[in-house]
């Protein structure tokens, strides 16, 4: 009896340890659930902003990537401070490049836009993203999809107009559900699952899979040790398809 108990004891403790190993691997970027499900796709690309600081554009893109979205904007006045850097340098590259803004609960639609058209140059390769997501308070008391819509129609309605394609939704799965879920059946969209392969709620498919937020690349130096990674459904000419030349 004693001997199981001992071997049982045992067992447990050699389970509990490599949880903990594994737990540390998936901490640290080493290893990450998402990472092995988008290894089937072969369009690559990062997203960015001034956490990674400053970028050798080159370096990143020799590193097997097609396209890079980067931060541009948040609300009605807040610009990434690397944008401007960051925009110039991956145009000087071979990658599809686009910029992506944060979206605001707090500002009207229309204002939002104007910030981003007077921020985004329209030389980009591929078309601006809005970030949908939640953010400070808003987790716990999240605005109605009602007064979300009021903001997103505009918003999008406007970028379209200016810049000549649909703008990409980027969400996450809870605020694809709650605000994007059954509309802007137009724009394609752009999903957060860094677990499991993405499925959207109203069975849509989805163009761009944000599939880690812990990967390391080589080339950039910032505050941040992690990139975000990402795959395209379909190949490189799907991507170029939705610039406004594609």
């Amino acid at each position: 009896m004693r001997t199981w108990r001992r071997r049982l004891l045992a067992l447990g403790l050699a389970i509990v340890l490599e949880l903990g190993v594994l737990a540390a691997l998936v901490f640290s970027g080493a290893i990450w659930p998402g990472r092995v499900f988008a290894s089937g796709y072969d369009v690559r690309g990062v997203d960015v902003s001034s956490y990674q600081g400053e970028i050798d554009w080159p370096e990143l893109e020799a590193q097997g990537l097609d396209f890079a979205y980067i931060k541009s904007t948040e609300g009605s006045s807040f610009v990434d401070t690397r944008f401007e850097a960051n925009w110039s340098g991956a145009l000087d590259t071979e990658l599809l490049v686009g910029a992506y803004h944060f979206m605001s609960f707090e500002t009207p639609g229309e204002r939002q836009a104007e910030h981003v058209i007077e921020t985004v140059p329209d030389d980009s390769t591929m078309p601006v993203a809005v970030d949908v997501e939640f953010y400070g308070d808003y987790f716990e008391h999240p605005p109605s999809r009602a007064e979300v819509d009021a903001i997103l129609v505009p918003l999008l309605e406007r970028l379209e107009s200016h810049y000549g394609v649909p703008a990409v939704i980027y969400a996450t799965p809870e605020a694809y559900d709650r605000y994007i879920v059954g509309a802007y059946a137009d724009n394609p969209i752009w999903i957060r699952s860094v677990v499991l392969p993405p499925r959207l709620a109203d069975g849509r498919d989805w163009t761009i899979w944000q599939y880690s937020h812990r990967d390391r690349l080589e080339g950039y130096d910032g505050d941040e040790d992690f990139i975000d990674m990402n795959v395209v459904t379909g190949d490189v000419r799907r991507l170029a398809a939705l610039t406004a030349d594609g």
